[in-house]
């Protein structure tokens, strides 16, 4: 049976105008996330580097994600550490993990972390500090790690600020770095429990 002249063409136009409208909207909210995401993990790896440096310096020795050497490394170096800058080519929007962790035996697990993470299709930041409160037995799993994270920054990335990260990061280092100077790792533990919020706690 023949169906009336434009009645199809009519439904699937307005659908189709529909359609390509979403993808606009979707396409741009991507470019602009992917954007904002960019100039975030710029600025947070040239600090976390540049903390490694800062570290290195008194002989305290960080591994960071990820690595500013080998084959993915961010970083192109004339004279290694101090003197670099970044590869043209990186990919800084692809990095969704971040951290910088202390190597010191005594100081297990204590480390910057770094993520993203999506709530109602919009890209969130997360800062934290996490550290290894000790071991505990299980019975039917053995000894066990307790890790706990403190939360130092979780917002949308479009409402990311970067005095207020820069204010929060230096407070976290200023007193890390004396907890190194005087050998005592519970300054910088004190000074994050009683200032920031508890996050998760989980065994390795």
């Amino acid at each position: 049976m023949a169906k009336p002249e434009g009645i199809e063409e009519d439904w699937f136009t307005k659908l189709d105008e529909e359609l390509e409208k979403k993808t606009t909207q979707i396409t741009d909210n991507f470019v602009e996330q992917n954007s904002q995401k960019q100039v975030i993990n710029k600025t947070l790896l040239e600090d976390l580097f540049r903390i490694w440096i800062r570290f290195n310096k008194i002989n305290v020795h960080f591994s960071m994600v990820p690595d500013p050497q080998g084959p993915a490394a961010f970083a192109a170096f004339v004279m290694y550490p101090e003197q670099w800058s970044f590869k043209t080519d990186y990919d800084f929007a692809g990095v969704d993990n971040l951290s910088l962790t202390d190597r010191t035996q005594t100081r297990v697990g204590d480390s910057l972390k770094a993520w993203y993470y999506s709530v109602d299709s919009q890209t969130h930041f997360r800062l934290v500090f996490e550290y290894c409160e000790g071991e505990h037995y299980y019975k039917y799993a053995g000894w066990k790690r307790i890790f706990s994270q403190y939360v130092l920054l979780d917002l949308p990335i479009a409402k990311f600020e970067e005095k207020k990260y820069h204010d929060v990061l230096a407070d976290i280092i200023k007193n890390w770095y004396e907890s190194h100077l005087r050998r005592d790792r519970e300054i910088v533990l004190k000074h994050i429990r009683e200032k920031y919020e508890k996050g998760e706690t989980f065994t390795q």
